[in-house]
């Protein structure tokens, strides 16, 4: 099971705080701070859709493009030998270092990985 709330293409994190007895979490991938909270699984999931609907509609009012969740670009930070293996081995491949990447965080994500976001 996956703590992961999606709507709208958003997606948001779902903690537990013991000491207020409460389900909250926040939108991820976004700069926006974004949060929600529920007492029941129910009226977190609630929350979270109001909250990302609020947050499109404010985008709206005010003419402001709403932030992508996620653009398709990250940096990586590895040890310079990583970097310099990866490097040949996607040259010796006929590839671009990016679609080398692409193609093994796609193959580690396959094998490790269940969709189980909470809906």
């Amino acid at each position: 099971m996956s703590n992961i709330l999606e709507y709208k293409g958003y997606y948001g994190t779902v903690d537990f705080s013991v000491t207020d007895n409460v389900l909250f979490g926040k939108v991820i991938g976004v700069n926006s701070l974004i949060s929600y909270e529920g007492d029941s699984v129910q009226s977190l999931r609630k929350d979270f859709e109001d909250a990302v609907d609020d947050y499109l509609e404010t985008c709206s009012e005010l003419g402001i493009q709403p932030e992508k969740v996620y653009r398709g670009k990250f940096n990586v930070r590895v040890s310079p030998e990583l970097h310099k293996t990866v490097a040949y081995y996607a040259a010796s491949q006929g590839q671009s270092l990016n679609s080398t990447v692409e193609e093994a965080l796609q193959q580690y994500v396959r094998s490790h990985t269940k969709t189980d976001a909470v809906r």
